[in-house]
């Protein structure tokens, strides 16, 4: 005899997002739609994908709005609390305006490939979107420790964070089960400055060994940048300079595609179609978390960890390191990736990393 599932019970949290959002405020109201039929062959492959892109996928077609937060009654009367409230107001309302000035006012779809880099956490009710080289390996790990599998986050290797798939995708859920949650989860995202993120990224893919970036970047990359290449390293691609990679990143006829560890925030996470409760930085990472973890109601005891995942023994990449790295450039290359990621800069309130830049 079959039994019925019960929905499991949430203990509630009054912080989060019932007083980062106002109760008052009409719900973001989302009309689903469907696409036109296909054709018999096309069906048979999207029925092949992993992810649920089926014959007729659900599209969420979202009718902008912004979500203020409200103030924060907080029983501990924490000022630094407070103080953190008033820069997270800030950063929603600065990526407000960005998306209002920059993007088209009128209603946009929100699709599942939208929202496949954001991670579910069901039992505090968290969505959090990846953004590589921004702290995320140990945002998974405490999302993970959040969902109950694991105790602590010194015990989640890299494999298991990044190979494990313990922690599901927003888009595996159907239709329902993305509206609610983009509707009553709490939605938050982290950041970091541009030009440190893409060294950040160069360092870690390009400078150590990789037995996926070197043959399929690479390999390109040097093919298509670099006079007079020696056989070696067209067969390995194991030795991108920065400034053959940059001239990658520029070329609007790329040999390989886009990677997400130097794609745009603002196409990784969608933040002018997902209204997200909060944005941290990893430059205040520390605080940052601290208050998130507080909002949702985690456990005392849980703190984001600060252990570098890969490479320990290399000194992180620091807005000094960047700066050399640049230094190879030509003032006209470092403007081009500049403007590349130019609405980064301005939906998150980064400075000019160079004084030439305009």
């Amino acid at each position: 005899m079959k039994t019925k599932k019960v929905a499991p019970s949430y203990p509630p949290y009054p912080v989060m997002p019932a007083m980062m959002q106002n109760k008052n405020r009409r719900q973001k109201k989302l009309m689903f739609l469907r696409k036109e039929n296909t054709k018999s062959t096309d069906r048979k492959l999207l029925k092949k994908r992993k992810r649920f892109l089926l014959n007729e996928p659900p599209i969420l077609l979202a009718v902008n709005s912004s979500v203020d937060l409200t103030r924060l009654q907080l029983h501990d009367k924490n000022s630094n609390w407070e103080k953190l409230y008033e820069i997270q107001k800030e950063r929603k309302k600065l990526m407000r305006d960005i998306c209002s000035k920059y993007k088209s006012s009128s209603r946009r779809i929100i699709t599942p490939y939208h929202v496949s880099r954001i991670f579910v956490e069901d039992k505090h009710k968290l969505l959090y979107c990846e953004v590589p080289k921004a702290g995320c390996s140990n945002w998974k790990r405490v999302l993970m420790v959040l969902n109950g599998l694991a105790s602590s986050t010194k015990e989640i290797p890299h494999n298991a964070v990044h190979y494990g798939n313990y922690l599901k995708r927003l888009d595996s859920f159907d239709r329902n089960g993305i509206f609610y949650r983009l509707n009553t989860y709490t939605k938050m995202i982290f950041v970091r400055e541009p030009f440190e993120r893409l060294v950040s990224a160069f360092r870690d893919k390009f400078e150590h060994a990789n037995n996926y970036y070197h043959p399929v970047f690479g390999k390109a990359i040097i093919s298509k940048y670099r006079r007079n290449a020696t056989r070696e390293a067209l067969r390995t691609g194991s030795d991108v300079h920065f400034t053959e990679f940059i001239q990658y990143l520029l070329d609007v006829h790329r040999p390989v595609g886009m990677d997400i560890h130097w794609d745009h925030v603002s196409r990784l996470c969608s933040p002018c179609l997902i209204d997200y409760d909060f944005i941290g930085k990893f430059e205040s990472m520390k605080e940052d978390a601290d208050f998130l973890l507080h909002l949702i109601g985690a456990p005392k005891n849980l703190t984001f960890p600060r252990f570098k995942d890969r490479h320990s023994n290399e000194e992180r990449t620091t807005n000094k390191i960047t700066q050399q790295y640049f230094a190879q450039l030509s003032p006209s290359e470092r403007q081009r990736t500049y403007d590349f990621y130019y609405m980064d800069y301005q939906m998150f309130n980064y400075s000019k990393p160079f004084e030439d830049l305009y």
